[in-house]
């Protein structure tokens, strides 16, 4: 018990002792790290660029699908398996796995964009707002303060595992794919706040691999995006056929 009144009180002075001065307080991520950062995040911004691309070339060539999914997944592998040093052609493999992610979501939002194009720009800003604020909270929040977030996040992760195990068995549980969807949303939520902290804390020990770390966000981007379309998705669906029926 005294634990977690130890806990709770903690927390309530690092929310006490936040002020104007703190959010411009990068004291603690050196000028090195900075650039790193910079780095990854330029090579994020280049990596939605090149998904955006994947997902245009589905609605000209409709070529998203299994076949995409598997070129991303090896590209992704090769990018792992290749040394740091070949820093160009590891970047040319972020860029073609972001190309294939871009075409395997192609579906998705080519379904968006026919029923409302609002929605995917919707979807885009809401999720670009949260990964700024929640990665903007990591990088002033003091070091390794969310770094044990890792360990839930990965129960986490393993439940959203069994769910769509379990969603796949009992195929037409609207409940249960709701609940994986919110879920599933709020665990990639916190994976941008603990990767972000986790990116700072490695390359403050040297691990300036700005490729993996740009993977690493990149991945999160992409699975917040896609659980927020979904979501604004369903919920335009449910209002025009509540439209529908008081028509009827």
């Amino acid at each position: 018990m005294e634990s977690f009144t130890s806990f709770f009180e903690s927390q309530s002075a690092s929310r006490n002792s936040w002020s104007y001065d703190s959010l411009k307080n990068f004291r603690q991520i050196s000028p090195t790290v900075q650039t790193h950062l910079k780095q990854v995040y330029l090579l994020l911004c280049c990596a939605l660029l090149s998904s955006a691309v994947g997902s245009y070339l589905h609605f000209v060539w409709n070529v998203g699908g299994f076949f995409t999914t598997i070129g991303c997944m090896g590209s992704i592998i090769w990018l792992l398996s290749t040394p740091p040093y070949q820093e160009k052609k590891r970047v040319s493999l972020l860029m073609a796995a972001a190309l294939f992610e871009g075409a395997s979501i192609g579906p998705l939002i080519k379904l968006a964009v026919d029923f409302d194009p609002s929605i995917v720009v919707g979807a885009f800003v809401g999720c670009a707002l949260a990964f700024g604020c929640f990665s903007a909270v990591a990088m002033v929040a003091r070091r390794r303060e969310y770094l044990y977030l890792g360990g839930l996040l990965s129960s986490g992760l393993s439940m959203l595992f069994w769910l769509q195990f379990a969603s796949s068995i009992f195929s037409g549980s609207m409940a249960l794919f709701k609940f994986e969807l919110y879920f599933g949303l709020l665990v990639f939520v916190g994976y941008i706040v603990f990767d972000t902290q986790d990116i700072i804390e490695k390359a403050h020990f040297g691990d300036l691999d700005y490729v993996k770390h740009a993977l690493t966000l990149f991945t999160d981007f992409v699975a917040v995006f896609v659980r927020i379309l979904i979501i604004m998705l369903k919920n335009a669906s449910d209002k025009e056929e509540k439209k529908k029926r008081r028509r009827n």
